[in-house]
C-alpha cells in the first residue's frame, strides 16, 4: 500500500494542473482500456450459480465483474432484490474469497502497469446506513488490494488513483457519497467511487422512451470527475431510442452518437459504462433480462465493436465469452 501511494504522490507533484484523465496511470486514464462488464455476475434464486466462474474463466482481464446488493439479517448478501435473498450468497464467500488468491498473486508478481486487474461494480439495491457501514469495513479488511485516491478538503479535485490490482464502484444510491467519502477524514483513502448523474429530463418528457437518445451529452453528463464520482453509468437507450428491443439497424447516426457520448465522459476525465448488451433467442436465455436483448447475436456484435472502437470503457452483457472473444479480436494496446 505504501509503494502504491507513493506512486500516486509522485504522480501528484508531476500533473498539478493538468486535467482529470492525464492524472491517471496508464490502463486507468478514461478510454484507454475496453473492459468486458459481467452484467449481473451472481446466482438468482439457487440458479445461474457459475456465472462468477464463467466471467473469470474468460481469461479477458481487466474484467468488470457486477454484483447487486441486498442488506439481509445484519449482512451484505448479492440478489437483486430481498425477495430473492433467502439463500443468497455474502459479497465476501461468493466475490472475495474467489478473487483473493489471484490479487494477492498480483500484488507479489507487482505488475503494475495492469493494474487494476478485477474491477468490482457494487449496485447497492438497498441503502440502509447499516449496509454502506458493512461495506465498507469489508473494503478496509482487503484495502492490500485496492485502488484509492487520497481524500482532501476539496472534493472537486480529483486527486491521483494509486492503483491496486482491484478497483471498487458504485452508483449513486442515497447515503452513498456521505458514507464513502464526507465521512473519511482529509488525509485518509477512498476505497470505493461513484458515478456522476444524468439531469432529470425536461418536464413532460420523464416517461418518454426516445428522451435518453436524444438528450445533449451536456444533460447526461452534466459534470466533470470529481475525487469521488469517477465514472458515468448509461442504458443503451441513450444510444438508440428503446434500448436494444427498440433497436433498428445499426447506422452511422448511431455510431456518431456513440462516439460523441463516449467523447463527453472522456473529456470530462470520467469513465463510461453501457448496459446491457446482449443478442440470443428464446432458447438460449439463462436468466437474462428481454429488456436487454438485440434478438441475435449478430446485432449484438455489431454493437459490440462499435463500442470496442469508441472506446467505451466497461461494455455490460450477460454473454461473457461471445464479448470475450470479440474483445481478443481487437487485441487492444496497453
Amino acid at each position: 500500500m505504501l509503494f502504491r501511494t507513493l506512486l500516486a504522490a509522485l504522480a501528484t507533484s508531476a500533473l498539478v494542473g493538468q486535467s482529470p484523465a492525464s492524472l491517471e496511470p496508464n490502463g486507468l486514464a478514461p478510454g484507454s482500456r475496453v473492459r468486458l462488464h459481467a452484467h449481473n455476475c451472481y446466482p438468482q434464486k439457487g440458479l445461474w450459480t457459475d456465472r462468477i466462474e464463467r466471467a473469470l474463466n474468460t481469461g479477458a482481464r481487466p474484467i468488470v465483474i457486477e454484483q447487486d446488493l441486498v442488506w439481509r439479517d445484519g449482512e451484505s448478501v448479492v440478489a437483486h432484490e430481498l425477495a430473492s435473498a433467502a439463500s443468497a450468497p455474502t459479497l465476501e464467500r461468493h466475490v472475495f474469497a474467489r478473487i483473493g488468491p489471484m490479487l494477492d498473486r498480483a500484488l507479489s508478481e507487482r505488475r503494475t502497469a495492469g493494474w487494476p486487474i478485477v474491477v468490482l461494480h457494487l449496485d447497492f439495491k438497498t441503502n440502509e446506513p447499516e449496509h454502506h457501514a458493512a461495506v465498507w469495513s469489508l473494503l478496509g479488511k482487503y484495502e492490500r488490494w485496492l485502488t484509492t485516491a487520497e481524500r482532501i478538503a476539496d472534493p472537486s479535485r480529483a486527486m491521483p488513483l494509486a492503483p491496486g490490482p482491484l478497483l471498487v464502484l458504485t452508483e449513486r444510491g442515497p447515503g452513498q457519497e456521505a458514507a464513502f467519502h464526507d465521512t473519511v477524514p482529509a488525509g485518509g483513502r477512498l476505497r470505493i467511487f461513484g458515478t456522476v448523474a444524468p439531469l432529470p429530463p425536461p418536464p413532460g418528457r420523464e416517461k418518454d422512451p426516445a428522451y435518453a437518445a436524444t438528450a445533449p451529452p451536456e444533460s447526461l453528463i452534466p459534470g466533470s470527475a470529481t475525487n469521488y464520482r469517477r465514472w458515468t453509468n448509461h442504458s443503451w437507450a441513450a444510444i438508440e431510442a428503446g434500448g436494444p428491443p427498440g433497436a433498428g439497424e445499426w447506422t452511422p447516426g448511431d455510431r456518431a452518437r456513440l462516439r460523441q457520448v463516449v467523447k463527453r465522459a472522456h473529456d470530462n476525465g470520467l469513465w463510461v459504462r453501457f448496459y446491457t448488451l446482449n443478442g440470443h433467442g428464446p432458447n438460449e436465455n439463462r436468466g437474462w433480462s428481454n429488456g436487454y436483448n438485440f434478438g441475435t447475436l449478430g446485432a449484438a456484435r455489431v454493437r459490440w465493436r462499435a463500442a470496442i472502437e469508441a472506446r467505451v470503457d466497461f461494455v455490460a452483457t450477460d454473454q461473457y465469452e461471445e464479448f470475450a472473444g470479440e474483445l481478443e479480436s481487437h487485441r487492444q494496446p496497453g
